[in-house]
């Protein structure tokens, strides 16, 4: 906030003072009529202007009465009159009384002047159409009718009757006489009409001011409301950078900041020196039309405060740029709460990475460890065979001709042991040759397996710096794969496969990703089939198009344990699981590997005991078709 400027430099413009004659007719008037509104003062300093003219006027001709032959009496009368129009309004509320005393008194002077004098002409003298027009702007239409009525009978009518009785109209003929004053009468009727019509034009013209001023009025109380209800700074400038106009809120701020009262008419821009420069630069663009909006940085007692800053011109007349609008906002607590969210971006960043290497570490271990059950599967297998193996009945054979190596001959001939020994030697063979055969297949799908958690731990290493590979897939063989690894587990719990595969054209597909969600699902629908109720245990696999071209369905289906309406919408939510020993990473990563490759994967239940479906819908090519989901 700008300091201010020194007391001498006061931009306000001083109050016009009223003249030396202006301030003597008001000390004339009540205090009320001091106070009316402008146009009513005008016409309230005429009324005590006209009395004292009019006073001044009269004590003058009383005064000549002692030098010439004159009547001084209605003089002395016309100046107790005016004399009481000007205590009347040093004391009244209302222009009426005062107005009403003087047109009373002069309209008696210029009837007895007349009266006295008998002039057959006097009646109809022009100065007396200032009558009709004084009373109207003095006492109004209504009351300067009734002052003209009177008057227009008394001149009109009464004093030629007067003139004729006392036989003063004798230069004047009656023709003459009546028809001039009849005219006269209408043309004081004419001045009455023609200063009606000038107040009643001046009072519509004085409503309309009043009703312009009153919503002028409102409209500034409105506005000032609305100023006043912000927190933000509001501030108007002249070009110059003196105050026009500062809220509650600046004020506060301006008090705070400097320590001394921000009022109309001081300077705001800074002192000399570099921020001055960089103001003036501020102000000049914006009373060239541009909006600006910036941030300055302030301390207030110790403490750091950021105004949002707008700067707006302000237009006068002809759209000639008379000043600037300022808008200031407190963004400090913004600031801050920016400030602790990008620290707490940066965290969250850091803490989604260890979360994500930790999904990835749950995920290699998870499916390395669904690979490492068919390991111990086809380990356990092979030392069955190998500790089944008739190897030892070969040595007790070995052992026999060992210790007939001196009669070989007769042994084998003539021995029933050794006669029986070719025999059996060839059975042997035949059960050994069995047992190699079965133990090279078990140690095939050992490697089988060694090789997929080779696999697995390769993708995932891919996985942290690029994506899987894409390669042509046969999905039948694939799902055939995945059975192989599962099948020994089927056949302990008597779970009979059913195949369904449509014949489709091989797929573009990440082989280990897909590998790796078959074996969740199939690993999920034999912990389902086990713990299920049904003795006839299914699982049926279907491979076929999908209803959108371009994409195909894998379907794992199973009669087991089923699912309850409410746990479908979070099957595929991390760490969420049904099983007792379950830890909810399965499907979530199989979720997440069929979103990678554009795919989708669903699920599907009756209820409880009632099984379950799994569907994955793929892309024929990967990167094709729909986006990722």
């Amino acid at each position: 906030m700008a300091s201010p400027s020194s007391p001498e430099q006061a931009h306000a413009a001083p109050a016009e003072e009223p003249s030396w004659l202006l301030r003597r007719l008001d000390s004339l008037l009540s205090s009320e009529l001091r106070n009316a509104a402008p146009t009513e003062l005008v016409r309230h300093r005429f009324l005590v202007g006209a009395a004292c003219f009019l006073l001044g006027f009269t004590v003058l001709y009383v005064l000549s009465s002692l030098i010439a032959p004159v009547v001084a009496l209605p003089g002395l009368l016309a100046c107790l009159g005016y004399v009481a129009t000007l205590v009347v309004a040093r004391r009244a509320r209302t222009l009426v009384a005062p107005a009403l005393i003087l047109v009373v008194t002069l309209s008696i002077g210029f009837v007895t002047a007349i009266f006295a004098t008998g002039a057959p002409g006097s009646a109809v003298h022009a100065a007396i159409m200032l009558l009709p027009i004084l009373a109207v702007y003095l006492l109004g239409p209504r009351l300067g009718l009734l002052m003209t009525v009177i008057l227009a009978l008394t001149l009109m009518v009464a004093y030629p009757l007067y003139l004729t009785h006392q036989g003063l109209a004798e230069t004047t003929p009656p023709e003459q006489l009546w028809p001039s004053h009849f005219f006269a009468g209408l043309a004081f009727m004419g001045a009455w009409w023609l200063g009606s019509l000038s107040s009643t034009a001046r009072d519509a013209a004085q409503r309309s001011l009043e009703q312009t001023l009153k919503v002028l009025r409102e409209s500034e109380g409105k506005l000032s409301s609305v100023i006043e209800s912000t927190d933000d700074v509001v501030l108007s400038l002249d070009i110059e950078g003196w105050v026009l106009t500062a809220n509650s809120a600046a004020q506060r701020m301006y008090q705070d900041r400097v320590g001394a009262p921000l009022v109309p008419g001081q300077r705001l821009l800074p002192q000399p020196g570099r921020d001055l420069t960089v103001w003036r630069q501020r102000m000049a663009q914006a009373l060239g039309g541009e909006r600006l909006r910036f941030e300055e940085e302030y301390l207030f007692g110790g403490r750091r405060v950021v105004l949002d800053i707008n700067l707006s011109r302000i237009l006068g007349e002809g759209g000639r740029p008379v000043g600037v609008t300022l808008f200031g906002r407190d963004i400090t607590a913004r600031k801050e709460a920016e400030a602790r969210l990008g620290e707490m971006h940066r965290t969250l960043v850091d803490v989604s990475r260890q979360a994500g290497m930790a999904e990835v570490a749950t995920g290699v271990l998870h499916n390395v460890g669904n690979t490492l059950n068919s390991v111990n599967i086809s380990a356990s297998l092979v030392t069955d065979h190998l500790r089944k193996s008739r190897l030892s009945s070969l040595a007790k054979a070995t052992h026999l001709l060992r210790e007939h190596a001196s009669d070989f001959t007769s042994f084998l001939t003539q021995d029933p042991q050794g006669q029986k020994l070719p025999s059996y030697l060839i059975a042997l063979s035949d059960q050994l040759q069995e047992e190699r055969g079965a133990m090279l297949q078990e140690l095939g799908a050992l490697g089988s397996s060694v090789d997929h958690v080779k696999s697995i731990v390769s993708m995932q290493q891919k996985h942290a710096r690029t994506a899987g590979a894409v390669e042509e897939v046969e999905v039948p063989r694939l799902i055939d794969e995945a059975l192989r690894l599962h099948a020994v587990s089927f056949e302990r719990h008597g779970i009979r496969i059913e195949r369904d595969y449509a014949e489709l054209p091989p797929i573009q597909v990440d082989r280990h990703k897909l590998l790796q969600i078959l074996i969740n699902l199939l690993s999920n629908a034999r912990h389902a089939l086990a713990d299920g109720p049904n003795e006839d245990k299914r699982l049926r696999i279907y491979v076929r198009p999908a209803p959108e071209q371009g994409r195909m369905l894998i379907q794992v289906e199973d009669n087991g344990v089923g699912i309850s309406p409410e746990h479908l919408p979070r099957m595929f939510t991390q760490g969420f699981t049904t099983k007792k020993e379950g830890h909810g990473f399965g499907l979530h990563i199989s979720a997440l590997a069929a979103t990678e490759m554009q795919g989708r994967l669903s699920c599907t239940s009756a209820g409880p005991g009632q099984g379950a479906t799994f569907t994955l819908e793929l892309p024929e090519v990967y990167g094709a078709g729909a986006g990722s989901l």
